[in-house]
């Protein structure tokens, strides 16, 4: 016989559990003329029968059911589904914790946090050490905390020696640069790279142009591109954050941001901007767009996690006009604007192949090719020429 508290002992409930146990008929201890709880071996062996079908997932109130009659298989099939569910779920947050602690791979939860609330995982990001441009970076290429030094140095590594960081062609910033309905005479360029763009408006519009970007290998570049064309008295070279422009309100007649805005945010750079400009100021901005309604499975797998904001042309133009700005223009990127970029891009990747075989980053990127290959007209380049509303 064991008293109450002898009983809580041997199978570890406290006296209270017991009460209820008793109370539900699962145990039956009696009373001694003292006025004393006692149980037998019985109760002993009940309570640790139910502790082992409690261990599988079942409720007190189901342990009962399975004491009483024979075992409800339907209900044995739920618990074992809600159990693999749970086990998965803690499966998913232990890799999660482990690649935090620098054990494994970030980068889906990275895209997938980015997709649902992109500004909040920035601003996270930055609160783990990352300054804005590494952060940037790590949201929109690496995608994984503790392997982002090595990715972009390799990142670098490939795009070192390459004019082009994106498509783009002369004549067609010429184009765009035509279309404007006014000649600006002061012109901010933001993600100016290595000065492509910037020596073109240099050189057709006279004006003075602030060229920004928060890569110093690229402005550099840009600074000796100038010396040899004699365009050095209208540029400035600026290393800054496009989202921390350390200009003053209505600074601008037009700002020009071929392929970058993207980075940001297209919707955000709208409004973030728009105070840069002058009354009836203008903004040529360059977005990748969907080129179809209906895109292969190959090319939308590949841009939920590359650029999932990607949308329709339709949709950018109601967002620009939601934002506060007339529409003066727009039109596609060519196929040799495609062809400038990624000829030089492929030639790159074949040369590094053999002694980068194993970078993340290289695969990255030959993927990018991949499926631009497959996939050709179904998305591209749109250049928008916009003037901001009074």
């Amino acid at each position: 016989m064991y008293r109450i508290s002898e009983l809580a002992s041997k199978v570890g409930l406290s006296r209270s559990a017991l009460l209820y146990y008793e109370k539900q008929d699962l145990i039956q201890g009696r009373r001694l003329d003292n006025g004393y709880r006692v149980y037998n071996d019985h109760d002993v062996q009940r309570i640790r029968l139910i502790q082992r079908l409690q261990a599988g997932g079942l409720t007190l109130k189901e342990c009962q059911s399975c004491l009483q009659a024979k075992v409800d298989r339907h209900l044995l099939l739920e618990r074992l589904k809600a159990l693999d569910e749970e086990i998965a779920q803690k499966q998913q947050s232990r890799q999660l914790l482990a690649a935090m602690l620098g054990e494994g791979d970030t980068r889906s939860w990275h895209e997938q946090t980015d997709k649902l609330a992109p500004d909040a995982h920035l601003d996270w990001l930055k609160k783990q050490g990352f300054n804005e441009k590494e952060a940037l970076r790590l949201k929109w290429l690496s995608k994984n905390m503790n392997e982002h030094e090595q990715y972009m140095a390799d990142f670098m590594t490939v795009f070192e020696t390459l004019e082009r960081w994106g498509p783009g062609s002369e004549s067609e910033t010429l184009r765009a640069l035509k279309e404007l309905p006014s000649t600006p005479k002061k012109i901010l360029e933001i993600g100016c790279g290595k000065g492509l763009a910037t020596t073109i408006l240099a050189t057709h519009s006279g004006a003075e142009i602030t060229a920004v970007d928060n890569e110093p290998s690229a402005l550099e570049q840009l600074t000796q591109r100038l010396e040899t064309s004699a365009l050095s008295s209208q540029v400035t070279p600026v290393c800054a954050s496009m989202t921390e422009l350390p200009f003053e309100s209505s600074s601008f007649e037009l700002i020009w941001a071929e392929g970058s805005a993207y980075i940001m945010g297209v919707t955000n750079a709208l409004s973030q901007w728009k105070p840069l400009l002058q009354r009836d100021g203008l903004l040529m901005v360059s977005d990748m767009v969907w080129l179809t309604d209906s895109p292969s499975q190959k090319a939308q797998s590949f841009f939920q996690s590359e650029y999932p904001d990607m949308q329709t042309v339709e949709t950018r133009l109601e967002q620009m006009t939601a934002a506060g700005y007339e529409v003066v223009s727009h039109f596609t990127l060519s196929l040799e604007a495609w062809q400038n970029y990624y000829e030089p891009l492929k030639r790159r990747i074949e040369t590094l192949a053999p002694t980068m075989a194993e970078s993340t980053a290289l695969k990255d990127i030959a993927r990018e090719v991949d499926v631009f290959n497959h996939t050709i007209g179904e998305y591209g380049y749109q250049m928008f020429t916009l003037k901001k509303k009074t």
